[in-house]
């Protein structure tokens, strides 16, 4: 048998499965959609049974006086509601006449003792047991067939009344799977001859067309000889070329060989190009710098991931825009590469200030073929300033923390024993010298005053180098700064100073150490308040920014000049009489323990503002499920 003739019925029989398995699909479908149908019926009249039976037992037990202790007297009161009541008798006779799926309905309590039943040898007995009607929802194809069209069986659609939360009665509506068969087997039915009508149009279409689409299996052949060999030109003829070929190999042997050649020469291109998209897309990942390649035309082909910083665009739509497109000339950084490009004029290291601020390096370069001198691309580079050097100070700051840190704790522990050992002795003293006059007691008290405050110092030194175990929970800032702000409100007032806070609307809810967030808190607003001796206003303002909560505190001071600001960290570095140098260095630490920072900005002569930053929390708020109110328990139902 020719291959030829092996395809046509290869596609033919391949027509013929694919259509069979969409019919079987297609009926499972509409089979589904009818058990579906049947079963949001049948819970809409369990529903309304309930409601119907909840209606009864609100009328039938109104005026009764039930001892809670009694169960059976609980039981069997609701057992005579339930069967004396015509609007409930009423609605189990309309479900029985007119629902055509419902084989039974059954109200039992929560022993399983049927109470009312439209099947009178159900009551006063155990319900029977049956499988629930979900399981035909979820069944397969061939299981849902064989339920609905095998041995008859009985599924159940439960609707429960509870009673102070617990399960008090139950409506079990039944479904038969012959009342399901009997009512939609004649729209299978129609539907399974339509989809035998189909599957047969589907097979002799399939069969006519396979034959079409083989016929110019030859000139395919020839195309992609001029695809492996690089030319469409042949020296010979083609009774020569079939003569060589035919007592080979099959035309469609030949076809799928050359496409299998192809097929391999493209994935080893794809490889290739993949591993450099990959290795190049990583690279411009980690640049900080902003990267944009232009092509001869002016489109760009390639965007680091930092651009997007700069432009304030998604880099993958900037992709294949020209420049005039993607540079903005109502912008200070748009308008200088716009009119460079426009000019076709080189940029070096340009330093400009845009819109919010910072300062931004910009460099612009032609790529030219030496030889034809024709225009190949550009290449636009953006470096953000300010941030290398802010990553630069903290990094410096970060350093000069840790030295300071490993310093003290080794002169705290050297320091330490020593002036345990003096203090020691001096009291030893002070016992030998009871008896002598008061001048030599009272520089011995001088000496022990002075020891205990060297030792404060020390142990300070020892807890400013000690790891900090931090108790992180989830809190709401403004809970924190308001408490703060309370705290400091009567020191503030006997210094002139006037509080006033600027507080969000919304929780900001952040993973912290409330102590010690508290304290790095009040240390700055300490700091403000002794800024301003002569008294003026300290602002303090709470705000959300992306995922960080921004504590600003801004004072009416001298400010700091700028030879100072990169040393108030540092520990023990003060420009206030009788100050410690602590607090900020303290306030600096806690805020790097919380993964945060703290940025100052000042002005001499006009005041100081510190802003504090802290990661906001992940909140995943579920759904509040809200206990019964009081009418649902002085009634005694909660369904």
């Amino acid at each position: 048998m020719r291959l030829k003739t092996k395809l046509v019925i290869a596609i033919t029989a391949l027509v013929f499965l694919i259509a069979s398995a969409l019919s079987l699909v297609y009926v499972s479908q509409l089979l589904h959609a009818a058990v579906q149908q049947s079963y949001d019926t049948n819970h809409m009249i369990a529903s309304n049974v309930r409601f119907a039976l909840q209606r009864a037992l609100e009328k039938g037990l109104a005026n009764r006086r039930v001892d809670p202790n009694n169960p059976a007297q609980l039981r069997a009161l609701t057992a005579q509601v339930v069967r004396e009541d015509d609007g409930l008798q009423s609605v189990l006779e309309a479900v029985n006449r007119y629902s055509l799926t419902v084989y039974d309905v059954n109200i039992v309590d929560d022993t399983t003792q049927v109470l009312l039943s439209t099947n009178p040898d159900f009551e006063d007995r155990p319900m029977p047991a049956r499988p629930d009607y979900p399981q035909l929802l979820d069944a397969g194809p061939i299981q849902l067939m064989r339920e609905v069209f095998g041995e008859p069986r009985v599924f159940d659609v439960p609707a429960t009344l509870d009673r102070n939360g617990s399960p008090f009665l139950t409506v079990h509506i039944g479904v038969r799977t012959t009342l399901l068969r009997a009512f939609y087997a004649p729209w299978l039915a129609e539907t399974g001859t339509l989809m035998g009508g189909a599957l047969l149009t589907a097979l002799v279409v399939a069969f006519l067309l396979s034959n079409l689409a083989l016929r110019p299996m030859e000139e395919i052949s020839r195309q992609l000889d001029f695809l492996t060999d690089g030319s469409e030109e042949s020296t010979e003829t083609e009774p020569e070329k079939r003569e060589r070929t035919a007592p080979r190999q099959d035309m469609a042997e030949q076809v799928s060989n050359k496409i299998e050649k192809i097929g391999q020469r493209m994935r080893n291109v794809q490889e290739v190009f993949s591993a450099l998209k990959e290795n190049l897309d990583q690279i411009l990942g980690n640049l900080q710098d902003g990267l944009l390649l232009f092509t001869g035309d002016g489109r760009v082909v390639l965007v680091s991931e930092a651009a997007r910083r700069f432009l304030q665009m998604d880099a993958s739509a900037i992709l294949g825009l020209p420049a005039a497109e993607i540079f903005d000339r109502t912008t200070v950084l748009g308008g200088m590469l716009a009119e460079a490009f426009a000019a076709r004029r080189t940029l070096a290291k340009e330093e400009v200030r845009i819109e919010n601020g910072r300062r931004v390096q910009a460099s612009l370069d032609f790529i030219e073929d030496n030889v034809s001198g024709q225009g190949l691309g550009a290449l636009v580079t953006l470096h953000d300033l300010e941030s290398a050097e802010a990553v630069e100070s903290e990094l410096e700051v970060s350093r000069r923390m840790a030295a300071i840190g490993r310093l003290t704790s080794g002169v705290g522990h050297e320091v330490k024993n020593p002036i345990n050992a003096i203090v020691v002795h001096l009291e030893l003293l002070k016992n030998k010298l009871a008896a002598a006059d008061a001048p030599a007691l009272r520089h011995l008290e001088i000496i022990d005053t002075e020891i205990h405050r060297l030792d404060r110092v020390v142990q300070t030194l020892v807890d400013f180098s000690r790891p900090v175990e931090l108790d992180l929970r989830e809190q709401d800032l403004r809970a924190i700064v308001t408490s703060v702000l309370t705290l400091s409100s009567d020191e503030m007032r006997m210094h002139r100073v006037q509080l006033e806070s600027l507080m969000p609307d919304e929780e900001l809810a952040a993973n912290v150490d409330a102590d010690l967030f508290k304290q790095a808190v009040l240390n700055v607003v300490q700091n403000g308040a002794q800024a301003m001796p002569e008294g003026g206003t300290l602002l303090v303002s709470l705000e959300k920014e992306g995922k960080t909560a921004v504590l600003r505190i801004s004072d009416q001071g001298a400010g700091i000049p700028a030879e100072l600001r990169e040393k108030i960290f540092d520990l023990y570095f003060t420009t206030k009489t009788g100050g410690s140098g602590i607090g900020l260095a303290m306030t600096y630490r806690i805020l790097q323990l919380h993964h945060g920072a703290i940025e100052v900005q000042s002005e001499v002569g006009r005041g100081t503002e510190f802003q504090l930053r802290v990661p906001l929390a992940v909140a995943d708020w579920g759904r509040r499920h809200l206990p019964p109110t009081k009418k649902d328990i002085e009634k005694g139902f909660a369904g």
